[in-house]
């Protein structure tokens, strides 16, 4: 087996491993911890002496001696006794059961803040090291440690069991968890800060969590949607940069380029998501994107259906990033000017102030306006609002563009 195989291979049973440790042991932070140094010590020997016939149990078993070991080496009376009726876990014994819902729910804990809750969803759910998700978000390792360490404790403090909450609290706790999956997914897409346009390992990993959500869920419009929806974005991904990592727009990218395969999955998720009574902010972001998907180019867009598809999500789920898109539907259905007066309805809203999706929208209007010296000076604007190097030397390619 390869080493990306085996990487995958452990990323994949991470989450059964540790809802395994959990229902067995309690302890989330404790279990956690085993878990990640059963995977390390299987990263570094399995290449080396094979896979094992029954890797997951093997995992759960270097993981139960890895936590009764921090159990034994605790100071408290009721730990030892904890520890001395505490045995190994045999593989024959690990219930063949996918926890990993269950574990998503705990990481996206009401009580963590969301970039908590996305950092500990990679950890726990995702397999990623600290150090693969310090360096995703471009922070250094000793302080996306303090972060995890911190969300683990908060969960401890919370009293958190190891159950699906009730009701009313579990569906409002899986509008959580799949908000977190599509920040993770949006980070890994188009990267808030750095030199690449994309993250892909993020990308693809919250694809696999959504698929793993979805194959326990698989009934929920809006998990379906979801995953839909990635799948349909995703497929663009060989046509957004050119060969030097510049970014090319979606009017502009080659659409033969695009996964058919996604494509096609992504279309079936997305009309399937729309079967039932009610909509969801998901499910009409994947109807847009099927949309877009369906164009044999740029002009053969229908942006009468994206602009309705907009207003619905606008009234359902009000966002200033909504009527920001809407208004791109707008003007290619009325024309520039319109769009633009759509877009000032944003200028009183702090969440926008000068940030680089409205300059760079406005920036574009305003050119296809035949404004040229407003659209230089809001690409410019635009460019130094963006932490993304990837997006600046577009902007800033678009300013010069703008000049002649």
């Amino acid at each position: 087996m390869t080493q990306r195989a085996i990487e995958d291979l452990l990323r994949e049973l991470t989450p059964r491993v540790l809802g395994a440790l959990v229902r067995r042991y309690g302890r989330f932070e404790g279990c956690e911890d085993a878990v990640q140094e059963a995977v390390l010590a299987a990263a570094v020997q399995w290449p080396e002496q094979g896979v094992p016939d029954n890797p997951r149990g093997w995992l759960t078993t270097v993981a139960a001696r890895r936590l009764i070991d921090q159990v034994r080496s605790e100071s408290a009376r009721r730990e030892r006794e904890e520890a001395a009726w505490a045995a190994d876990l045999p593989p024959e014994d690990v219930p063949d059961t996918d926890d990993t819902l269950l574990l998503l729910f705990l990481c996206c804990h009401p009580t963590l803040t969301a970039a908590s809750q996305t950092a500990l969803t990679l950890r726990a759910v995702g397999g990623l090291t600290t150090a693969e998700i310090a360096r995703a978000f471009l922070v250094p390792e000793p302080t996306m440690g303090v972060r995890i360490s911190r969300a683990k404790q908060r969960i401890k403090a919370a009293g958190s069991s190891f159950t699906l909450p009730p009701g009313p609290e579990r569906e409002e706790r899986l509008r959580v968890v799949l908000h977190v999956l599509y920040l993770i997914f949006n980070e890994g897409y188009t990267a808030s800060s750095g030199a690449e346009l994309e993250r892909v390992q993020l990308a693809d990993e919250a694809i696999r969590l959504t698929r793993m959500v979805h194959a326990q869920l698989p009934d929920d419009p809006e998990v379906t949607g979801l995953l839909a929806l990635m799948l349909l974005t995703h497929s663009r991904r060989a046509a957004r940069t050119t060969g030097g990592g510049d970014l090319v727009p979606l009017a502009e990218q080659d659409r033969g380029a695009w996964d058919a395969e996604l494509i096609a999955e992504g279309l079936e998720l997305a009309k399937t998501s729309l079967g039932g009574t009610e909509l969801g902010p998901y499910q009409l972001q994947a109807a847009i994107a099927a949309t877009h998907a369906v164009a044999t180019d740029a002009a053969d867009t229908d942006w009468h259906q994206i602009h309705a598809l907009y207003l619905i999500l606008e009234r359902i789920a009000p966002n200033p990033m909504v009527t920001l898109n809407r208004a791109i539907a707008l003007a290619e259905i009325e024309g520039p000017k319109a769009g633009l007066a759509l877009l000032a309805t944003l200028d009183a809203d702090e969440r926008m102030a000068k940030h680089h999706r409205l300059l760079s929208v406005r920036a574009h209007l305003l050119e296809m306006t035949g404004d040229c010296d407003a659209a230089y000076d809001h690409y410019r604007q635009a460019a130094k609002a963006t932490a993304s190097i990837a997006e600046q030397r577009y902007l800033e390619a678009r300013a010069g563009r703008v000049r002649g």
